[in-house]
């Protein structure tokens, strides 16, 4: 995907107006569906009240995300369009540290945007994806979306499942099947954030470099270790923790709104 939009060096919102050149990239490349566009905006404001960073609250998240992958009988990163289009490198990375393999999982299917999805993660360096319309597939009863079609031997297989960017009504439906869900969502009130046994409130751009990051490093300790992080994580606590944040930062910035003049937006790894 070619971003073409020239944004100036110095200018103080960069790293937003990349990322937002990226998504609609991918939509013009057909990997992001145009209600795409719109849930990116809806994230985008949440980042603003979290302050653009990823909190010490989203990086025990992650942590815990992670061990959860590493300790899986067969995890699975599910992939849609936006996650596709900001984080390919990540999304390849991630999985081949944690051999969770990459199912595309789409709620506006077409096939064109399949094939694109496809040709990104295969630059990326993808080996193998599932949940293509040539692999053998299964069907998610409590759901009637697109997204009831899953690969039966990702998915509908796995034990552990990533949904970055994700829409509740699947999350609620992997939890009935009996499936450990770890979320990646901006909005801690989201029916996905609530619903997911680990919710990492914080960007894609952000959260999925550190989980590779962290994948890299966990990797080595021992089981009951890794058992211990997922054991010790409270999603309830985490979402209600991180509602709190919010409201502490927006009664911080109510006292004294010049400190808004003087942040500079969080940079973030390119992929």
């Amino acid at each position: 995907m070619t971003v073409e939009t020239e944004i100036p060096a110095d200018h103080p919102r960069k790293v937003s107006l990349l990322i937002r050149d990226t998504i609609i990239a991918g939509h013009t490349d057909h990997v992001v569906a145009t209600a795409g566009l719109l849930a990116h905006g809806r994230g985008e404001a949440f980042d603003y009240l979290i302050g653009e960073q990823t909190t010490q609250l989203a990086e025990k998240a992650i942590k815990a995300a992670v061990a959860s992958l590493l300790l899986a009988r067969h995890p699975v990163i599910s992939v849609n369009g936006n996650t596709c289009s900001l984080v390919p490198n990540d999304l390849v990375a991630l999985s081949e540290i944690t051999r969770a393999p990459l199912e595309i999982n789409l709620f506006y299917y077409r096939e064109d945007r399949e094939d694109a999805i496809i040709r990104v993660l295969r630059t990326a360096g993808a080996k193998a994806v599932l949940g293509t319309r040539d692999r053998p597939s299964a069907t998610i009863p409590e759901l009637s979306s697109n997204r009831r079609k899953v690969d039966s031997e990702g998915i509908w297989a796995a034990d552990v499942v990533v949904v970055p960017l994700e829409d509740g009504d699947r999350t609620e439906a992997l939890k009935s099947e009996g499936k450990f869900v770890v979320a990646i969502d901006l909005n801690p009130m989201s029916r996905t954030a609530i619903y997911a046994d680990i919710t990492i409130v914080d960007n894609v751009v952000r959260a999925l470099p550190l989980m590779v990051k962290y994948a890299l490093k966990l990797k080595k300790k021992p089981k009951r270790e890794l058992q211990e992080i997922v054991r010790s994580f409270n999603n309830d606590q985490n979402l209600g923790q991180s509602i709190r944040f919010i409201t502490s930062r927006l009664e911080e910035l109510s006292r004294d709104i010049s400190v808004l003049r003087q942040k500079k937006p969080a940079g973030v790894r390119e992929s």
